[in-house]
């Protein structure tokens, strides 16, 4: 790394010690995690979670509203994703600058303007523009709570903070429990509109515990040199890319090939920016010599696509396919979501990410084989078993990738690493939801569960073979990663 960039980095730093440093507490208590910190860190965090799960079941009741069928309503997924993708590294670099807690005001905010606008949406592309709007308010919350876990961790010399990081990992596992199951109740009371309208409150909440609770920073910051630190012509190429491949992926044919063009040459223009950039929006030189974050990066892509291609795909197919309710469906999610609560509660303290990544990967493999069984007939306790099972890398993935970047990333950007995790995540789920529109087309089927099913059973080989031969993973990630 240059001799400039190294003067740069020195400034910054020195710069964010004196300008941005939170609000401290002395004595006794500065030794000690602030848990006034926890709840909205947890609510900020579980804000993209909850509306992933909600809208699983509620996939079939908006397409039989608008007339819409799987193809289309998929859209209602990609465009969260896509929004929180593009917006979580933004978020993300925002916070490294401004520090947490205006940002996740401002995001929390616009979850709630999110909420009235999909609530009361007319039609489909009105509901896909408000979960647009509500994928990027969603993205501060993840960047803020590894900001402020990192912030306590240095003022209070903890460096390991497993517990904390843990009860975040089962607190986005607990709602996601909720999220199916309150989905298909809220759908009984008052239809599929209530599920957009939960976001409203949920808001509220946590706007007052983000002004009463986040610590106030302190300094200011010229226009010019945001500007400069933003590096918007990168945001924009990143943009481009992203978008293109998911236009294709969303409808891969021979006459959507120049999206892929589209996509390598942005992406091309991208990777030059960045390594010319000043101060990038992505560190690629950075991420270069770090081959372990690049590599769990890519590793949360593989393991997301199985995970939401089950979310999505299973979930619908439970409904359509096998003529379940939406409260049914969303009762046959419920023991994933509770194994992957123990799981995670279980194995959340313990050093090591390679042990739990493996089991992980083999019960995606097993569960995924089970559904190439499944039927119009299948019975409920096979259902439920599927679900089980899933439930152990849904707890293990997670946390496992999670405490990768929390200790693989450069400290002075970990909000920003901590958001491009959750790209890679959903890039994954981007990939998982294309496969799932075009395995279904009209009608979430067997036949179409099954061509899913296959491809996800792709996937899970592959992010096995990815961690079994990845010899960074013999070692404690803490102890692997080099201090900073």
């Amino acid at each position: 790394m240059g001799t400039d960039r190294t003067r740069h980095e020195a400034r910054e730093g020195t710069e964010r010690d004196t300008d941005d440093m939170p609000t401290t507490v002395t004595g006794d208590a500065g030794r000690r995690f602030n848990r006034r910190l926890i709840p909205p860190m947890i609510l900020g965090s579980v804000l993209n979670p909850v509306n992933s799960s909600i809208i699983a079941v509620a996939l079939v009741p908006i397409g039989v509203a608008f007339g819409a069928p799987p193809a289309q309503t998929a859209w209602l997924v990609s465009a969260l994703y896509l929004a929180t993708a593009l917006g979580q590294p933004v978020a993300g670099r925002l916070i490294d600058i401004f520090g947490p807690r205006r940002l996740f005001l401002i995001g929390t905010s616009m979850v709630g303007v999110a909420g009235i606008a999909g609530a009361l949406a007319p039609n489909l592309g009105a509901l896909v523009g408000a979960r647009v709007l509500l994928g990027f308010g969603t993205c501060a919350g993840y960047p803020a709570a590894m900001s402020l876990l990192r912030s306590e961790a240095d003022r209070t010399g903890q460096e390991s903070p497993r517990g904390v990081l843990t009860t975040l990992a089962v607190a986005n596992q607990t709602i996601a429990v909720i999220g199916p199951s309150l989905g298909g109740l809220l759908i009984g009371l008052g239809g599929w509109r209530t599920t957009a309208a939960l976001n409203i409150p949920l808001a509220a909440v946590a706007v007052t515990l983000g002004v009463l609770r986040l610590p106030k920073w302190t300094g200011t910051r010229r226009a010019t040199r945001i500007a400069t630190e933003l590096d918007l012509p990168g945001m924009a190429l990143f943009a481009a890319m992203l978008v293109s491949l998911l236009l294709f992926l969303m409808r891969p044919h021979l006459s959507t090939w120049y999206l892929v063009m589209i996509a390598v040459a942005a992406g091309a223009a991208f990777t030059v920016r960045e390594l010319r950039a000043a101060v990038p929006f992505i560190d690629l030189r950075l991420l270069g010599g770090n081959r372990a974050l690049v590599t769990t990066y890519a590793r949360a892509t593989v393991a997301y696509v199985v995970a939401y291609a089950f979310l999505y795909g299973f979930t619908q197919w439970v409904e359509e396919g096998r003529g379940l309710t939406p409260s049914q469906a969303g009762l046959v999610q419920l023991p994933m979501f509770a194994v992957a609560i123990g799981v995670s509660t279980l194995t959340g303290r313990r050093k090591g990410v390679r042990g739990k990544l493996v089991v992980g990967a083999v019960a995606q493999i097993v569960a995924c084989a089970l559904l190439l069984t499944v039927g119009g007939a299948s019975a409920i306790w096979l259902l439920l078993a599927i679900a089980v099972i899933f439930g152990v890398p849904q707890g293990l993935n997670s946390l496992a990738l999670q405490n990768s970047v929390y200790y693989q990333a450069d400290r002075e950007r970990i909000a920003a690493s901590a958001g491009l995790l959750r790209t890679f995540v959903y890039m994954g789920s981007m990939i998982a939801s294309a496969a799932t529109a075009a395995s279904f087309g009209q009608h979430a089927n067997t036949p179409g569960m099954h061509h899913l099913a296959w491809l996800m059973l792709a996937a899970g080989v592959l992010f096995l073979l990815m961690t079994v031969l990845d010899r960074g993973l013999r070692r404690p990630v803490e102890e692997a990663t080099p201090p900073a």
